[in-house]
This record gives structure tokens, C-alpha cells and sequence, in this order.
């Protein structure tokens, strides 16, 4: 019998956990979900008798071993950050490992013992990473097959909210990890137009914005992701002149987010100590401005940055900025505090229906002119539990998982899913499940 560990049983792993189980009577396989809340773990696998939940405690090195030991491949959902111990244990007792992350450092560091020992290490097979990467290669590999070239290609993602569910000034809420959000941009955007290399610090990110259409969802707002060149060689585009990866939101977001930026509500790399257990958000606002003998929050505000309007104003005003409300966390990073304000204020109710949009857009010179092509994908969650991001994210690497295990797929080696032999098989599972592109042609 086949063992896989799940181990992180959180929103991302539903639909996972859902896909896995669905087969494993089946194909003979056992689905281990092990998380700190054993609770958590017995609800995901819904007393299915194929699954098993464990209470996995990841300073328990002996017991977080016993597990990744007795298992035939494991898939790690934790954070990013904990991928690599969880990746080590598996190339010591020569484990597939699959993830939905970034492909780290780390891993790289491991990448000729997992090849040595004929193991298949796979990363960045969820949503962005992983969809993004699969449905580009898709028509990456289809120019190329042509013989034609292609000039530009620029790729936005965005985790948001259903039109219906669109019920708040920033017409956004937390689909995935709020602490990412907040983050999210840090560090300097790299990416090349018209073989210029350009660069954007984090300071100037949210003031440089390209609007994307987005057919019957209108308009949104695509910023650079951290580091896009790294992405040449990865996707054959070593001679593409422009090249860029994105983030999606909807309009008007951006400049209400440089707010935060500017002021440096983002910030990770300090502690503030708000002594008065009586402090508030008017409170934490106004310790980010000018001090002024007569001046209230709000003109402080507006004089400082004075591009701030009404809209802006009304998006603050929502979160209770200006308010006497208690300040919900007195200690911490100023991010970390921002954070806690934002998520009773961004939280997704039962009823709430996220939506996912992806658009590729490719220039390419063909015998008859350049052309250009868009690539987009529009999927709307169901509820809070069942969301298009869990979708998403988990189908892409429950699909993979399957598919290695079945044996249709046969590489080994530290892998993105960028090779046909692994995009072809799960892009064509994931339209089952109605995630599907719509390519559209301009000449």
C-alpha cells in the first residue's frame, strides 16, 4: 500500500487533501494528513477510511521523522520557510518531496543528492507558482514549435474577491496568508522591457502600476513581482526582449496600499511598544507623521502625503485609522500590527466567494506581423472553506502527486513543472475542474 503525508492541513490543502482521497481506495494508497491541530486533520480527511490525521509537533524531531520514514512521498503545505527541513528529511530516507512554493536556496543546495539518489523533488506546482508556469509554457513551447519569436511576455496573477462579494472600500479580503500580504512586493521588482533592465524599490512599487481588462471582470491594477529575470531561462526566453511577472488587484488598491508603504506601516524590522493598553488605531496612525502643534490626524495625513483623496480617505476611514477604536495588537512590528488591524477587517465570511485571475499576454512576430495573443484564466470560489485559491493552489499539486504515482510521469531530479512531460497531463486534469484558459488572438 502507498503511503503519501500531507503535512499542513490549512485552507490551501482542501481541495488537495479532497482530490487524494477521492482515489485512494482505489489505487490502494493511504492519505496521512498531519498538522499541529489533530482536530484540523480528522475534519480534512472527513472520516474517509482511507485517510489517517495525525498530530505532527515540528520540533519533535524523532516523531516528524517516524512519519516522513514510514511514508512513500510526502507534500509539504507548511509555510515557505519550513520547506527545507521537511525537504532534508525526505532526502534522508530518499522521499519524493512535492511543494506549491518558490523554488528555494536551499533545495538547490540539495539538488545533486536528490538527483544522485534518483528522487523527484518537485516546487512551484500551485497557482502562482505553478499554474502561471504551466499555462505560459503551454504556448512557450507551441511558438517556439512554429519557429516564431516571441517578442514580449508579461503575466499577472491576482488572489480577489467575487464581484458579489466585492462588500468593502478596498475591494479585497484575505484569500491566503495574511503576513504575505502585508509583505508581499518587499525587496526591489527586476524585470526587462524592450531588453532594458528595469528595476523598481519598494518605496516607488505601488506607484507603477500598468492597467490589465480583464473580459466582463473590468479593470485591474498589475504591479512587478519581486524578481522576474530569473525567470528567462526557466520559460526559454533567453532572447525575449520584455519580460514580466505580476501581481493583480483591483482598481484603486494600489495607491491606497503606498499609503501604508510610505508611511512605513509595512515594516517587518522593528518593535514598537505601545506602553498604554488603552492605545489606539488613531493612535498608530499618528505615530507615522509629523508632530503638529494644531494640525489633526487627517491634515497631518494629507499634508504629508498629499496625493492622498477621497477614496483613499474612505478605505482608511473603513479600517478605523482615524478612529479611537482599541488598537488590537499594543507590541510588535509595524507590520505585524497593520496586520492585525486588516484582519477582522479583510476576514472572508461563510458566504464568501474569492475569485482568481491570471492573464498571459504574449507579443509575437509571425510570418504575418506581430501578434498578439492573451491567455486568461477567471475561476470564482464557492465559499469561505471551498475557494477558488485552495483550488487553485491544491489541485495543481494533488494532480501531480497522482500522476508521479501512477507513473505517467518519470522525471526525477529537482523540477519546476515546466517540462511537457509534466504541464501537458495536469493541465488537461485541471480543465475537468473547470480551470480552464481562454486564448484570444489579435493581429
Amino acid at each position: 500500500m502507498e503511503k503519501i503525508l500531507i503535512i499542513g492541513a490549512g485552507k490551501s490543502a482542501t481541495y488537495l487533501i479532497d482530490y487524494l482521497l477521492e482515489t485512494a481506495n482505489k489505487k490502494n494508497r493511504t492519505i496521512i494528513v498531519a498538522d499541529l491541530s489533530l482536530t484540523l486533520a480528522e475534519e480534512k480527511i472527513k472520516q474517509n477510511p482511507r485517510g489517517l490525521a495525525k498530530c505532527i509537533d515540528l520540533n519533535d524531531v524523532v516523531g516528524r521523522k517516524k512519519l516522513i520514514q514510514e511514508s512513500d512521498l510526502v507534500i509539504s503545505m507548511l509555510p515557505a520557510h519550513l520547506h527545507p527541513m521537511i525537504a532534508e528529511d525526505c532526502l534522508e530516507f530518499s522521499k519524493h518531496f512535492f511543494t506549491a512554493s518558490y523554488e528555494s536556496d536551499a533545495l538547490r543546495k540539495m539538488q545533486s543528492e536528490i538527483e544522485k539518489k534518483g528522487l523527484f523533488f518537485l516546487n512551484e506546482c500551485g497557482l502562482d507558482p505553478g499554474i502561471d508556469h504551466m499555462s505560459a509554457m503551454k504556448i512557450i513551447d507551441e511558438v517556439h514549435t512554429k519557429g516564431y519569436t516571441i517578442l514580449s511576455f508579461r503575466s499577472y496573477t491576482g488572489g480577489l474577491m467575487a464581484p458579489e462579494s466585492d462588500d468593502n472600500p478596498w475591494k479585497y479580503k484575505f484569500t491566503w496568508n495574511p503576513r504575505n500580504v502585508v509583505l508581499a512586493g518587499q525587496g526591489t521588482a527586476k524585470y526587462l522591457d524592450n531588453n532594458e533592465y528595469k528595476y523598481i524599490p519598494y518605496h516607488k512599487l505601488f506607484e507603477r502600476f500598468e492597467k490589465i481588462a480583464i473580459e466582463n471582470y473590468g479593470i485591474f491594477e498589475g504591479y512587478a513581482n519581486r524578481d522576474s529575470l530569473a525567470y528567462r531561462e526557466v520559460y526559454n526566453l533567453q532572447k525575449t526582449p520584455t519580460l514580466l511577472r505580476g501581481t493583480l488587484r483591483k482598481e484603486g488598491f494600489c495607491q491606497a496600499w503606498n499609503v501604508f508603504v510610505q508611511l512605513g506601516m509595512t515594516d517587518d524590522s522593528f518593535t514598537i511598544n505601545f506602553e498604554s493598553s488603552k492605545a489606539t488605531k488613531r493612535t498608530f496612525l499618528n505615530s507615522f507623521l509629523p508632530f503638529h502643534e494644531t494640525k489633526t490626524v487627517e491634515e497631518k495625513l494629507t499634508a504629508y502625503l498629499p496625493w492622498i483623496d477621497e477614496p483613499i480617505l474612505e478605505k482608511l476611514t473603513y479600517l478605523g485609522l482615524f478612529s479611537n477604536e482599541h488598537l488590537p495588537l499594543t507590541q510588535g512590528s509595524p507590520a505585524a500590527i497593520l496586520q492585525a488591524i486588516l484582519e477582522p477587517k479583510w476576514l472572508l465570511q461563510e458566504s464568501d466567494k474569492d475569485l482568481i485571475v491570471m492573464q498571459h499576454i504574449f507579443e509575437i512576430q509571425t510570418p504575418k506581423g506581430i501578434q498578439t495573443l492573451t491567455s486568461s484564466l477567471v475561476d470564482q470560489g464557492i465559499n469561505q472553506t471551498y475557494t477558488a485559491m485552495a483550488k487553485t493552489v491544491g489541485l495543481p499539486l494533488a494532480i501531480a502527486v497522482d500522476l508521479f504515482m501512477d507513473g505517467v510521469i518519470q522525471s526525477r531530479g529537482l523540477l519546476r513543472p515546466t517540462s511537457r512531460e509534466i504541464y501537458h497531463p495536469i493541465l488537461q486534469a485541471l480543465e475537468k475542474h473547470g480551470i480552464i484558459f481562454r486564448e484570444e488572438h489579435l493581429d
